[in-house]
């Protein structure tokens, strides 16, 4: 009977503590970015970019559950597949070889939603640059396999709904 009442003890203080912590923060909605907003960005990413790191993010525009990101890429990084969202992309400047499609080499689970890998066997190759766009449906490798110098992109990634199990 005392470790049944232990027990109860036990789940009431947690319970208590779990009722006064704060549930996790919503980034803050930010609706607008000019221009020269974005071109700071890109030097803050250039600036805060260190040696081997083939991305950084910084955020444009942000609407939960969307962001707006920029991504400031110097180096070839990791394939993915985003199993559940489809990834919108601008290159605002630069150039590279995207490739989409195929299968993902030594493929990983990065969390429960992504997949990353070394590269991508098979897949269809693309060149772009300045000004074009892209979209990549959910479930789809992607991975950039060259890049011309730098690659500045602006990314939305788009939550779809995960198909009824038939």
């Amino acid at each position: 009977m005392r470790a049944i009442g232990m027990t109860l003890a036990l789940i009431l203080m947690a319970t208590a503590v779990r009722a006064q912590q704060a549930p996790p923060a919503e980034p803050p909605t930010k609706l607008f970015s000019s221009a020269s907003d974005v071109t700071g960005l890109i030097a803050k990413a250039k600036s805060e970019r260190k040696d081997g790191q083939a991305n950084v993010m910084e955020s444009i525009l942000q609407l939960a559950p969307y962001g707006a990101h920029l991504e400031y890429r110097a180096s070839i990084g990791p394939a993915a597949i985003h199993e559940r969202e489809a990834e919108f992309m601008y290159v605002i400047d630069g150039s590279a070889t995207m490739v989409t499609g195929g299968k993902l080499v030594d493929e990983k689970r990065t969390n429960p939603a992504n997949l990353s890998g070394t590269g991508i066997e098979g897949g269809n190759s693309q060149h772009v640059s300045k000004g074009d766009f892209m979209l990549v449906p959910e479930g789809t490798a992607h991975w950039f396999s060259a890049i011309d110098g730098t690659l500045v992109l602006m990314t939305l990634h788009v939550p779809r709904p995960v198909p009824a199990a038939k």
